[in-house]
């Protein structure tokens, strides 16, 4: 059986291809076989540096090709179907899936774990929840029996995505079990926050609070700087829920430097929002409206027509909401 590349072994290689990956900003290093490429492109991927992780595993998916080894080709081009999956290239990504099965077996457990797990999230990017929460609930048992565990908590983690609302709840605590049993310390964060969202989903507010308050406690023990500004975020957004508005406006009103040094607009228009929705609760409309207003261009900037084009309109048609205030209250100012 074909068996896992140990931590320590992925840490390691991490670390070497990290120099390369600096000074190789135009093509992958061609002296490394498919199996590192592989690792060094995840680890771009968990970057979010898409277009990079895919030329990476582009080239491992030829090396793997030129020197037969078909779970590392199945590997690639299963990411390589991800890559485009997550920028938005749905029929791009679907040509390299119908490739990935071209050589996945379930006697290969890297190769057949890593399909699934593309498989089930391409069933979710169409809609096809059911069908989608089945491939994940496949992966997780595959990948228990063979014991690959980070992709074990990953299957719990898009089960508890996937499901109803009860089945998210249970899934979310299974995927804390097992990481934390098998000590998959990266997840628990990830985890945490998504066991906040589904509290919030059934406007169960202090258990929201609670799961945020622990995923901070995760994601500033073993996150990238982003994961601490959207924990930190998380956990402002769940005292709004909870009416404590001090408590929310003290988390939240750094985020708005710490997201611009970070240069990450998302989470500024999302820190504006939260900041936006205390004002006007605090009745400051004129403050609330400039606040919801920086929100909606900076989300705008950060595409959310693209990706939740619901949300953007409730954040519009509450700009339209403070602005009428915002007026009546220069009214009784005399402004």
């Amino acid at each position: 059986m074909k068996k896992a590349t140990s931590l320590f072994l992925q840490t390691l290689i991490i670390i070497l291809l990290s120099i390369n990956l600096a000074a190789a900003q135009d093509e992958p290093e061609t002296e490394f076989d498919a199996p590192y490429l592989i690792i060094a492109a995840d680890s771009l991927f968990k970057d979010r540096d898409y277009e990079k992780a895919r030329e990476w595993y582009m080239q491992a998916a030829e090396k793997a090709k030129a020197n037969g080894m078909k779970s590392e080709l199945t590997e690639a081009n299963a990411m390589i179907a991800r890559t485009y999956l997550v920028q938005g290239y749905v029929d791009e990504g679907m040509e390299y899936l119908k490739k990935t099965l071209e050589t996945a077996t379930p006697d290969d457990p890297l190769g057949w774990s890593r399909y699934l797990s593309v498989r089930g999230r391409f069933e979710w990017n169409n809609g096809t929840l059911d069908k989608a929460t089945e491939t994940f609930k496949e992966m997780f048992y595959y990948a228990q029996e063979h014991e690959l565990w980070d992709r074990a908590v990953d299957a719990a983690h898009m089960v508890a995505i996937t499901s109803d609302l009860p089945g998210q709840v249970e899934w979310g605590h299974k995927g804390i079990e097992v990481a934390e049993k098998h000590e998959v310390t990266s997840w628990l964060g990830p985890l945490w926050n998504n066991l906040g969202a589904t509290y919030e989903d059934l406007e169960q507010y202090p258990e929201a609070l609670q799961a945020y308050k622990k995923a901070r406690e995760y994601h500033y023990k073993y996150g990238s700087e982003r994961n601490k500004l959207i924990a930190d975020w998380a956990v402002g957004h769940a005292y709004r829920e909870v009416d404590s508005m001090e408590q929310a406006q003290n988390i939240l009103q750094p985020l708005v430097e710490w997201s611009r040094e970070l240069d990450d607009k998302e989470f500024l228009g999302w820190t504006y929002w939260e900041l936006g929705r205390i004002e006007f609760w605090n009745r400051n409309y004129m403050k609330a409206a400039e606040l919801i207003r920086e929100a909606r261009d900076n989300l705008k900037e950060a595409g959310i027509e693209r990706w939740n084009p619901e949300k953007y309109k409730e954040i519009v048609a509450f700009l339209e909401r403070a602005k009428i205030r915002a007026d009546e209250e220069r009214e009784r100012k005399g402004e």
